[in-house]
């Protein structure tokens, strides 16, 4: 299903709203200027894990790729035209990859290691599309891109689900009962959390499943092991020794496609429209929002709401 996207910002907001809105007449993209939205923080639990500039060298066991973009970077990166490319965030055998993969198959995926340097890539031209998580199946809404959309003046284009199968990753001669921890993204840990609690590993978070499993690669760990996908485990030589470890096999995440320009809606076919707006203060604003649509028999298959609210006065 084609998606299109509308934004719309106020200048005085203390709530933001996402929502997902699903009707069978297109509705026109339309945008607005941008208004500042209150930034939500990610600190890596492990900054540790990051590439050293000679970690590839000193380790001939592990194929050298190219490293992540950072915002720093973007000025001085050039797209070469040769073919799509497509943003992702994460190192090479992120499931993000897959997914940027899974919506163009032919495309040249380009690793960054922020979300923000993903949407900062297609704005300034070094790359065609970005693909980006927006929601899990089980652990929810993804609130930084949320923020970023309002941020930055991308639209949506398209989505595409990824099924997340997670495998259990060491090095080669190490076995099960050798694993003391194990290192992953914090949702991943989360949606493995029963297999692990019965292993008996400890849980260490890092900023991407897939740099869990260059980390124990480029370390040659014994006693650590990552959850990541089985093709993390291709790239960076590591044995699996279990697959499809997440708790419930109903493990989706749902990723946005992002471009410069809209796409026009067609009337072959129902479109999903994303809309993203904010609310000035005030007793029943938000259900005055969501009036909007009930009382025009629009159904909304996702409402995201987010926001500051101030304690009601007393008397």
């Amino acid at each position: 299903m084609a998606t299109a996207t509308s934004i719309v910002r106020s200048p005085a907001a203390l709530l933001s709203a996402k929502v997902t809105v699903s009707d069978r007449k297109p509705t026109p993209t339309v945008q607005f200027s941008r208004f500042p939205s209150k930034r939500s923080c990610f600190t890596a639990l492990l900054s540790s894990l990051h590439d050293n500039n000679n970690d590839d060298d000193n380790n001939n066991n592990v194929i050298s790729h190219p490293k992540p973009l950072s915002s720093s970077q973007l000025f001085n990166s050039v797209s070469n035209g040769s073919r799509l490319r497509v943003a992702y965030q994460g190192v090479r055998g992120a499931y993000s990859e897959a997914a940027a993969e899974k919506a163009y198959p032919n495309c040249e995926a380009v690793p960054c290691d922020q979300f923000d340097s993903a949407f900062q890539a297609v704005e300034k031209w070094l790359v065609d599309r970005a693909v980006l998580p927006i929601e899990n199946s089980l652990g929810g809404s993804i609130h930084r891109n949320y923020d970023l959309l309002l941020r930055h003046s991308l639209h949506i284009v398209g989505e595409v689900k990824l099924a997340v199968q997670h495998c259990l990753l060491a090095n080669h001669g190490v076995q099960l009962e050798d694993l003391s921890r194990v290192l992953s993204h914090p949702q991943a840990l989360a949606q493995c959390e029963n297999t692990l609690t019965k292993i008996g590993l400890s849980r260490e978070a890092v900023d991407d499943t897939a740099l869990a499993a260059k980390h124990v690669a480029l370390h040659k760990l014994k006693d650590t092991g990552a959850v990541a996908s089985s093709s993390a485990a291709k790239i960076y030589g590591l044995n699996i020794l279990a697959q499809d470890i997440q708790d419930d096999c109903d493990n989706v995440t749902r990723f946005l496609i992002l471009a410069r320009e809209p796409i026009i809606p067609g009337i072959q076919n129902p479109f999903k429209t994303s809309i993203v707006f904010s609310l000035e203060e005030g007793p029943g604003v938000l259900f005055k929002a969501l009036a909007v649509f009930a009382l025009r028999q629009i159904n909304l298959t996702k409402a995201f709401i987010y926001g500051f609210f101030k304690s009601p006065r007393k008397a």
